[in-house]
């Protein structure tokens, strides 16, 4: 018997755009085929249930993420030698070069000027009463948080957010038409970085360069400093941006939600969990079987890639009570949308604090949030978010 006739099969595009634009249904689908279902487009087993994506992100030994994290051959070996595309203990010793100030009592020292910042952005865009959630406040704010710890120039910063998206969409299938126009693009930021972010230009004291004085102490070898740049550059906003626009998207479509949190202001981290878990802002991540294995009884065939479906996962009726609904309250705070195990996002609590900082002053400083136009999804092969959310705002009186 093949794994394939074990192993229930779709042939849903999940990179098609009508998917990608409404996931919700399709997710569903793959859920109720089974704990593995073999997606023929892509030639991958797909985790599309909780609890057996949370095993296999768990399990670095047996799904690896070296030269897996893509459904293309030429994105893998791009990354490769990265943060994200390794295993431990490379891995670990790439990560305790920024692990310390990343942690989370780091991470608090930046509490009140992160609060500041966000305060005094959400103080001028409340004036102008309408605004685009998520050019004026989602993808403005992260942007210059993100660069000024890396410590880049000013320059360039403005292409960021285009080369972070680049990067996404190549974990996409090798012939998807996204993924293959991302490929300049990242040759662009590769290119800007090798001009930027070198010793003599990156701010002193910034993590940039703390990379470096890791390398001249040994603890990672020359050849890795790039990488590491690269990797933190990349998927340091995409998290934040998305989340933000999320968080805008959501409570404009639930206003007793806006209610609930104006109420009880201590429920912003609640509210920040469920934001992720509704639209967890990366979709998808890719492994690799080092053997064949076993999932909740299915088999997966050795060498074969694995998708991990977060956003599917975060709405698992299985895990969750009504999960198609948005509810302050509820504080799913094991969601995965930082993922899980070894390779759980390293920048999880500093993502944690400007989502934090963005609402806390939305609920000092406005009393409702109205969505005035269409919101227009950005399409990409990994991540979730908008391109564009009009918005009117009233001041709290």
């Amino acid at each position: 018997m093949t794994v394939a006739e074990r192993s229930p099969s779709s042939r849903v595009d999940l990179y098609a755009d009508e998917v990608l634009e409404d996931p919700w249904s399709t997710y569903k689908e793959l859920r109720d085929l089974g704990p593995v279902v073999h997606v023929e487009p892509i030639d991958a087993y797909a985790i599309p249930r909780y609890a057996e994506a949370r095993e296999v992100l768990r399990d670095w030994q047996r799904f690896t993420s070296v030269c897996a994290v893509s459904l293309n051959d030429p994105a893998n070996e791009a990354f490769a030698g990265t943060v994200l595309a390794s295993d431990p203990p490379f891995h670990d010793r790439l990560r305790d070069v920024v692990r310390e100030r990343l942690s989370p009592a780091a991470i608090r020292k930046l509490d009140a000027d992160v609060s500041r910042q966000a305060d005094e952005l959400v103080a001028r865009l409340v004036e102008q009463a309408e605004f685009d959630a998520h050019e004026d406040l989602a993808r403005f704010f992260p942007i210059s948080v993100v660069a000024d710890l890396i410590g880049l120039p000013d320059e360039g910063r403005e292409r960021l957010m285009d080369w972070a998206n680049a990067v996404f969409n190549a974990f996409g299938p090798g012939d998807n038409e996204r993924t293959l126009a991302s490929f300049p693009l990242i040759g662009e930021m590769q290119a800007y970085l090798a001009e930027v972010a070198t010793r003599d230009r990156l701010a002193p004291g910034s993590m940039g360069l703390a990379i470096y004085e890791a390398a001249d102490r040994g603890e990672i070898g020359p050849e890795s400093c790039h990488p590491l740049l690269s990797a933190y550059v990349s998927a340091g906003m995409d998290t934040t941006i998305n989340a933000i626009g999320s968080a805008m998207l959501l409570f404009g479509a639930n206003p007793d939600q806006w209610a609930k949190l104006k109420a009880d202001p201590a429920l912003a981290r609640s509210a920040i969990n469920e934001v992720l878990r509704c639209e967890a802002p990366v979709q998808s991540f890719c492994r690799q079987a080092t053997d064949a294995q076993e999932v909740a009884g299915s088999e997966i065939p050795a060498g074969a890639k694995v998708l991990v479906m977060f956003g599917s996962a975060n709405r698992d009726e299985r895990k969750y009570a009504d999960p198609d609904t948005f509810d302050v309250t509820r504080n799913a705070i094991d969601h995965l949308s930082f993922g899980f195990g070894v390779h759980r996002c390293a920048g999880a609590s500093l993502a944690g604090l400007e989502i934090e900082a963005i609402l806390n002053a939305l609920v000092r400083r406005v009393a409702t949030i109205e969505i005035v136009g269409e919101p227009v999804r950005a399409l990409n092969n990994a991540t979730r978010g908008l391109h564009s959310l009009p918005v009117a705002v009233t001041a709290q009186g």
